[in-house]
């Protein structure tokens, strides 16, 4: 009898053993490819003022941030990010963004990213061209259902003031 129940719970050792091996490790080749992609919608989004296309990308809880360029500039969950985006659109024009020194970093897991950029940020804000240059655009995603969604952003711009003497 007891060489039985050795038996048994070897056998279920083992079956959960191969059943572990058998689950597909996270690609974070893919991984990053899939998160650049999130974050190259959120860009062509801003661009042509998709508001459908930003609530794809981004979560919809109410624990989602983003920490704007100034100071007192915090949003917390969907409703309130939403808000602050649907009014950039309706004074925001010709909105042209270029991303350089991307990096996205995955944990173990691939449930969970973090990744940092610079932007320079164009558009035409009552009939006057802006341009922000250098701003740094930073955030933090997390992967729901096999899907990569933004949960945290931080965006700041760059000091102009010279400190030198």
């Amino acid at each position: 009898m007891k060489f039985k129940s050795i038996a048994t719970l070897f056998v279920i050792v083992l079956s959960a053993f191969l059943f572990s091996c058998t689950q597909k490790a996270p690609d974070p080749v893919a991984e990053k490819a899939a998160i650049q992609n999130v974050l190259e919608k959120y860009v062509v989004a801003n661009e042509t003022q998709n508001l459908e296309l930003i609530r794809e990308v981004w979560g919809k809880g109410e624990d989602i941030i983003v920490f704007g360029t100034a100071s007192h500039e915090k949003l917390v969950g969907w409703e309130n990010i939403s808000n602050a985006i649907k009014q950039q659109f309706k004074t925001f024009r010709e909105t042209y963004i270029s991303v350089s020194d991307q990096v996205i970093n995955i944990n173990r897991n691939a449930n969970t990213a973090w990744f940092s950029e610079i932007m320079n940020y164009n558009f035409i804000f009552e009939g006057k061209a802006v341009s922000y240059e250098g701003i740094r655009f930073t955030g933090v995603l997390e992967k729901f259902d096999d899907k990569w969604l933004i949960v945290q952003s931080h965006l700041s711009v760059p000091n102009t003031e010279d400190f030198s003497d």
